[in-house]
């Protein structure tokens, strides 16, 4: 479900830059044959990526052999040129970068789904359908949830969770559901700009050490005017009045221990905010204590939950076999138990985790190569930052926000403050132009399958392109060149 939360490194800021001494000295790969294969093989890899829907692949698969592909020929490279160590610190660097990253995300993605698992989001939704609101309201609803929910829990669960409250209430009114759903996708994007958690890019450039945490916040404004404007523009063709009366579920309740679990989730993000401002130590130290206390706490709820089955069991069906069950201890009554969180991170999104690892080698594999900073001189020396960082936002739409934020985190252009705070709004908001341009808006088309199309969102897109040219502006005259 994640594509997410969620969510690259404080290491670098631990270390001397990286690779760069080693580019400077070594000998240009760039132009030879072995570096332009490597950009080939990503291209292909990438396409099957993009292609994800229609190959029915998993988008992990392509560039994890890509990865692999790529580091072997620069390792190659290297060697005949008589260096044989280059390589290797370069893909140890690499890979340490992506391992902090992946137990960061691990444990915000098993937080999340705890929170699921305990019925939190359910809950939410179920509420929001029993309130008696009309189709404007629940419209500015769902948007307001959305873009405020997302930077807490990440733009692609909010999204599903408010596209669920839509689809149920609009039913079958194709007009609403499909504007609602613009709303929910645009309003998920645009919260998840403005905090280190709401967005994976958001938290990369926290985590390099680019921003400190309380500098995202300066996007404030800038997000809410990237949502807000399309917001206004499309409630014009909302109708009037109330949803068509539909049969009332059943109210659901969140499980036992879901508000100390959502607490401790509060605990950890301040945990690992103050560990790195304040200890100077990675973020993901925080976070990893965090998903050790819930564990903890996880192994309290089952033996809690096991007890009270054991007793109904035994009570009601008297069955004889069972009556030692109370007596099995620690983590081995899985049979009977509950809740398992180790069933619970199993149920992260263990393809997005793999995708970035892919992602993370595949573009490091082209920075110790020489193409970012070929790249990075061709874009950012000739356009100017201002320019650059707008039309990268432009270019997320049409690839994944992810590599396009790491490409440039790992290019490391002379900018402002302000300039990077421009660069993670514009990646960050970029992807609401299309659909097709952030993982929010794919799931809700498969969610929405044949109401919230590509088309019924390219409709929108003038409105969406002028809340972010709009947003753009907000934050140069709010934040400065």
């Amino acid at each position: 479900m994640y594509r997410l939360l969620i969510i690259f490194c404080t290491f670098f800021a631990l270390l001397p830059p990286p690779l760069m001494a080693a580019e400077e000295t070594a000998p240009p790969h760039a132009d030879t044959f072995i570096g332009i294969a490597c950009v080939v093989i990503f291209l292909i890899s990438y396409l099957f990526v993009l292609g994800e829907e229609f190959f029915h692949l998993r988008k992990s698969k392509p560039v994890i052999v890509a990865a692999g592909l790529i580091w072997l020929l620069i390792g190659l490279a290297y060697t005949l040129d008589g260096d044989s160590e280059t390589a290797a610190i370069a893909f140890r660097h690499n890979l340490l970068e992506y391992a902090e990253l992946f137990f960061f995300l691990l444990a915000a993605m098993s937080f999340i789904t705890t929170l699921e698992e305990r019925q939190v989001f359910a809950a939410l939704r179920a509420w929001l359908v029993s309130c008696e609101l009309t189709l404007v309201q629940i419209y500015w609803a769902t948007g307001a949830l959305a873009f405020f929910l997302s930077p807490v829990a990440d733009n692609l669960s909010t999204a599903l969770l408010m596209g669920a409250v839509v689809m149920a209430v609009g039913q079958h009114n194709i007009r609403f559901v499909a504007v609602g759903c613009i709303n929910v996708v645009v309003a998920a994007n645009a919260g998840g700009a403005f905090s280190p958690f709401g967005d994976i890019t958001t938290l990369m450039v926290w985590q390099k050490g680019v921003i400190e945490f309380g500098g995202f916040f300066a996007l404030f404004i800038p997000s809410a005017v990237s949502w807000l404007v399309p917001a206004v523009l499309m409630s014009v063709v909302i109708e009037k009045g109330n949803p068509v009366a539909e049969r009332r579920n059943e109210p659901r309740r969140m499980k036992r221990g879901a508000l100390p679990i959502l607490l401790l989730f509060m605990f950890t993000i301040m945990l690992a905010v103050t560990s790195h401002s304040l200890l100077n130590l990675p973020s993901v130290l925080g976070m990893m204590t965090g998903l050790g206390i819930l564990k903890l706490y996880g192994y309290y709820l089952s033996r809690f939950e096991a007890h009270i089955r054991d007793t109904g069991h035994i009570h009601n069906h008297h069955i004889d076999n069972l009556t030692d069950i109370s007596q099995m201890k620690g983590d081995h009554t899985d049979v009977i138990r509950r809740f398992d969180i180790f069933q619970v991170v199993e149920r992260s999104s263990w393809d997005t985790l793999m995708f970035f690892y892919g992602v993370v080698l595949c573009v490091g594999g082209l920075s110790t190569l020489g193409h970012l900073a070929l790249l990075s001189d061709l874009i950012y020396s000739t356009l100017g930052a201002t320019l650059a960082n707008s039309m990268i936002g432009v270019i997320s739409a049409l690839i994944d926000n992810i590599p396009v934020m790491f490409a440039v985190l790992t290019m490391q252009p002379e900018m402002s403050t302000n300039q990077w705070l421009l660069v993670t709004l514009t990646t960050g908001i970029g992807g609401s132009l299309l659909s097709i341009g952030s993982a929010a808006g794919i799931a809700l088309m498969g969610q929405a399958q044949g109401v919230y199309t590509f088309y019924a969102h390219l409709k929108w897109s003038w409105a969406i392109a002028l809340g972010y040219l709009l947003s753009i502006t907000a934050h140069l005259w709010i934040n400065g060149y």
